[in-house]
């Protein structure tokens, strides 16, 4: 697939086509889709419940997004190895929709942003979005993870909260800091534990991932300390759901999602419009989010992998997936890199894959229910957190502070301060903006007009007096127009006659047309006569197209900078320079 074809266009399915049906489908790949299936979903079982939970949900709705949205995205998505589901970089913004509008405000959300992300895709929004620069990326996703572990601090300690956390960030901040007192050292011991057998598990090297072994030892200390009479907040007692035979029981459902309608039960009635447009900001930034995630994720396992994305199909498959996933009890989803380079280090050939790991979902929900329900909430804490550290790109942003530019490093400030002080749709707007008039900038101060009448390797014989020969070099737009036209002014001061060589412009938009055109003005006021040569192609038809024409006496066009050389040493001095034709690109 070429780099054109894999930004532009819409190929619906193009992962599972390519990798099945144009290069076939074997024994081998079906053995190493198996083993990845069974791996990434045994994996994603806890992570998806976790994730559930930090944004104040049931944990079985993680586990209905990771079933629903994570076998649409897979069929229909553009990348072989992405496997999606819930993100911990949705919590931040996910959690206050679920505490003022309760979980159908939630559904209702995920459906809009499914919509946006489905209309990006229809309108190959995917080479957009790679536009985005990585110090913004990087800025908003460490304050997403400061706030995402900030919001675990609750769990992790134990604290008995009497009222919601306040939207401000330092002001949860500061409410979570004067309910410390009431830490409960049950719940402290086994959050120690957790954190304490999540680092030293990888040093065994036992392929058994290092959260399932945390979960374990997380519940053998609670049951311990449970037994002598120290209790500590698990999923059975901390959530209940209603059975199919009509009664209330703890923990998570033992069935599979079935279909309702996403926005019922909000206030007891249907969505209205005024709903409506209160969750629209809320839809519209879990879709610009995870657009670059799903972008980001196919990036980085197309480095990892070698094999090409289709960006559009891409979001076109995410658009689906949390278009649906709502009608079935899951919220927003998208790719998720931990559990996409784990599909394909554990031998992932298609798309196949993942589904195979939302099958190995589908039986935990049949089978593994009752067991599930004894994981304490502070282990389900302690992954979010893992989660957090691990999407905050740490060596990467040291990195990047250390080696980058002062604009990208004003960049990456912005975002990060912005995204803990406002919020993402600012922060990252904000953010956009500063890096775009920054690049402005360093690109207009390239834009240069250089003096080479003495230069001999473009003038090799004197020009008569009075004339110069000036060398624009960069693009002449409006950030740089009026610098360049200034300093020609100065240079055409008492002259009779310039030579602009314009080989090196390649761009020359409205604003630089505007100076253009004041400058010729000017130049014909105080009789100094311009010849223009090497104008590129795009200069060229902007000047066409705004009626720039050459004049006798006034400007002429040449095609080469030797042709406009001759035309000034071939004139008589006494006479205005003679006219050729203007020259055509």
């Amino acid at each position: 697939m070429s780099a054109r074809r894999q930004l532009q266009g819409l190929r619906i399915a193009s992962g599972l086509s390519d990798s099945c049906l144009k290069e076939g489908y074997s024994l081998n790949k079906l053995r190493g889709d198996v083993m990845a299936g069974l791996t990434v979903g045994i994996s994603a079982i806890p992570l998806s419940m976790a994730l559930a939970i930090a944004i104040g949900v049931p944990p079985q709705h993680g586990l209905y997004t990771s079933l629903v949205a994570g076998l649409l995205m897979a069929v229909l998505g553009g990348s072989r190895y992405s496997v999606s589901g819930p993100t911990a970089a949705f919590v931040v913004i996910l959690q206050p929709v679920v505490q003022q509008y309760g979980l159908p405000g939630l559904m209702l959300t995920t459906l809009l942003a499914g919509t946006f992300i489905l209309l990006m895709a229809v309108a190959q929004f995917g080479r957009v979005l790679s536009y985005i620069p990585h110090t913004v990326t990087f800025g908003f996703t460490l304050g997403i993870a400061v706030i995402i572990a900030t919001l675990q601090i609750p769990d992790l300690f134990g604290l008995v909260l009497t009222e919601q956390l306040p939207n401000f960030y330092f002001a949860k901040l500061w409410d979570i800091i004067r309910h410390l007192p009431t830490i409960h050292w049950p719940t402290l011991m086994v959050t120690a534990v957790s954190f304490v057998v999540m680092y030293l598990w990888p040093r065994a090297k036992v392929p058994i991932p290092a959260h399932l072994v945390t979960l374990l030892a997380g519940v053998i200390v609670a049951l311990l300390l449970a037994n002598y009479g120290y209790p500590v907040a698990t999923i059975a007692s901390s959530f209940e759901y209603h059975a199919l035979a009509g009664h209330t029981a703890a923990g998570i459902p033992n069935f599979l999602p079935h279909f309702e309608l996403p926005w019922q039960g909000i206030e007891g009635n249907y969505w209205t419009f005024e709903m409506l447009g209160e969750v629209l900001p809320q839809a519209l930034t879990i879709a610009l989010l995870g657009a670059i995630e799903a972008l980001l994720c196919a990036v980085m396992l197309e480095r990892l992998t070698g094999q090409r994305y289709h960006a559009n199909a891409e979001l076109f498959g995410q658009g689906v997936g949390n278009i649906v996933a709502p009608f079935f009890g899951g919220f927003s989803a998208a790719p998720e890199l931990a559990r996409s380079t784990t599909n394909f280090r554990a031998g992932a050939a298609t798309p196949l894959a993942a589904v195979i790991h939302t099958g190995v979902i589908a039986v935990c929900l049949l089978w593994a229910s009752p067991y599930l329900k004894h994981l304490p909430m502070a282990c389900m804490a302690t992954l979010v957190v893992i989660v957090a550290w691990r999407m905050c790109h740490g060596r990467q942003i040291l990195n990047t502070v250390r080696t980058a530019p002062t604009a990208d490093v004003v960049v990456f400030v912005v975002c990060f301060s912005l995204t803990l002080l406002v919020d993402m749709v600012v922060a990252i707007g904000s953010a956009v903006v500063i890096a775009a008039l920054l690049f402005m900038r360093d690109i207009a101060t390239m834009t240069k007009a250089r003096d080479i009448t003495k230069a001999l390797k473009h003038v090799p014989r004197p020009l008569p007096d009075g004339w110069r020969v000036i060398k624009i070099s960069g693009p002449l737009f409006f950030a740089a127009a009026d610098k360049i036209f200034n300093e020609l002014d100065a240079l055409a001061k008492d002259q009779q006659g310039l030579v602009i060589h314009m080989d090196g412009v390649p761009l020359l938009d409205a604003g630089g047309l505007d100076g253009l055109t004041g400058f010729i003005t000017r130049c014909k006021k105080h009789k100094c006569q311009l010849i223009f040569s090497d104008i590129q192609f795009q200069p060229l038809k902007a000047m066409v197209k705004a009626g720039i024409k050459p004049e006798n006496g006034n400007f002429t066009v040449y095609p080469i900078l030797a042709d406009a050389l001759d035309a000034v040493l071939d004139q008589d001095p006494n006479q205005p320079p003679a006219t050729k034709p203007a020259a055509e690109k």
